[in-house]
């Protein structure tokens, strides 16, 4: 049975698929999970520390109490996800991953990445994205709300609806010519 023992160290996993299982406390540190399939599991006060996940099918796992620190995702699918159930998240990298359906709210998330990325139909919402880096990511019918972007970068992310008014953005930088779409909150024409 997968994931029997508390702890592992420097350990693959490939291959691997579970549906509604339900794990505690288990310690994962240096580990790879390589087109795994995780869906509807629940990994309770579990601990992911420097992990990476690549070509995984992660969808609507419960992640109560859990923390990820310097854990990578790598063209994965982690849809559905209520990371803000989640105790801590330090040094998180999203890579060419599918995000869509997934909450980030109430959460700090200093020097959170999101390359190339998909996040359609999300939340970031009282959120501390402080110098978080969404290059090239698509962020279609996503909620930015009270969200601190200072120094994020939006360069070349497209479909974002972020009101100026309701977040927070100093030196947050945005490319041309979705930029213009931060001007949707005000109530002018433009021609």
């Amino acid at each position: 049975m997968p994931f029997a023992d508390q702890q592992y160290a420097g350990e693959t996993f490939s291959s691997i698929s579970l549906t509604g299982e339900a794990y505690l406390d288990k310690e994962f540190e240096k580990c790879i999970f390589d087109t795994c399939s995780l869906i509807g599991c629940e990994f309770k006060e579990c601990k992911f520390t420097d992990c990476t996940f690549t070509g995984s099918l992660l969808s609507a796992l419960k992640l109560p109490g859990c923390t990820f620190v310097d854990t990578v995702f790598k063209e994965s699918k982690v849809m559905g996800m209520d990371w803000s159930r989640v105790a801590k998240m330090r040094n998180i990298q999203f890579l060419h991953c599918e995000l869509s359906q997934s909450n980030f709210s109430f959460m700090k998330l200093p020097h959170l990445v999101m390359h190339n990325c998909t996040v359609k139909e999300s939340y970031i919402t009282d959120c501390d994205c402080t110098d978080a880096d969404f290059e090239g990511t698509d962020f279609a019918r996503t909620i930015f709300s009270r969200a601190n972007l200072t120094n994020a970068n939006f360069k070349g992310a497209t479909n974002y609806g972020i009101d100026f008014q309701n977040n927070t953005l100093k030196k947050t930088k945005f490319s041309l010519p979705e930029a213009v779409s931060l001007l949707n909150a005000l109530d002018i024409i433009l021609e």
